[in-house]
């Protein structure tokens, strides 16, 4: 039974509360980036994971003034959509591709299915603000194949419960490019389409143990101390440490779920 109410509680946390916790992630980073564009200190080049590099908007989905970080490992994209480090920012010269989650934490891309040829896609980096048009679709098995130059791919999961391919919505830029900056890293293994984030492995060990002794401990002091008072102020403790448990279970998931 507390296996089956521990199930119970991770599948509310990745369909529900999951959400919650991207929407302020998003807030603390729109207010982070748009600072950095106030200050002409947005990144244009490679930069370190997590850290906000454009805001995209595609209101034929609904999606509007979304954080997009860097790097696309499950913990990356618990914070919204992720630009794929090996790829050049939007708006520069060449194939920019951004991941983004179609179930869990906000599900940014969900909608990615809906698109149609010719609607637009909004993206604001330090370097300016451009249009994308959509003009092509594809999956895991059917890459997209337009050629043009100056390309946005974007990137989530295919339906099911556990998705096992992914879904693919090109589009071209409106108007030139910028300039990319050089030295683009190798992508990790970690950081493809459908991986899943191995190192949260002991991350979900050390914070299921800590669980585990937050537990004990409430338990003996319920049993001789006040209960009431022993639930007031222990209590917090292990729903705080069952939420990092889930948290790094969550990103052995798929990074696209």
């Amino acid at each position: 039974m507390l296996a089956a109410a521990l199930l119970l509680g991770f599948a509310g946390y990745v369909t529900a509360l999951s959400g919650l916790q991207e929407q302020h992630v998003q807030s603390t980073a729109y207010k982070t980036f748009r600072d950095r564009l106030a200050n002409a200190v947005a990144p244009t080049g490679p930069t370190d994971p997590g850290a906000p590099v454009a805001v995209i908007g595609i209101p034929a989905i609904g999606l509007h003034d979304t954080v997009v970080v860097e790097g696309t490992s499950g913990r990356d994209l618990m914070r919204g959509p992720g630009h794929r480090r090996d790829t050049v920012l939007p708006g520069q010269h060449g194939v920019s591709v951004l991941f983004g989650r179609g179930t869990a934490f906000g599900a940014p891309f969900a909608g990615l299915a809906r698109l149609r040829a010719g609607d637009r896609i909004e993206v604001t980096t330090g370097q300016g603000a451009f249009t994308y048009t959509v003009n092509a679709f594809g999956d895991g098995d059917r890459p997209i194949a337009d050629t043009a130059a100056d390309r946005l791919v974007l990137v989530t999961a295919g339906p099911g419960a556990l998705p096992g391919r992914t879904v693919l919505v090109g589009a071209r830029l409106e108007g030139g490019p910028q300039p990319a900056p050089g030295g683009r890293p190798a992508l990790p293994a970690g950081e493809r389409a459908l991986a899943a984030d191995t190192a949260a492995l002991g991350g979900l060990q050390l914070w299921a143990l800590a669980l585990l002794g937050s537990v004990a401990v409430l338990t003996a002091a319920v049993r001789r101390w006040h209960a009431a008072a022993a639930w007031t102020s222990l209590a917090p403790v292990p729903v705080a440490l069952l939420w990092a448990v889930y948290e790094n279970a969550a990103a052995l998931l798929p990074n696209l779920y």
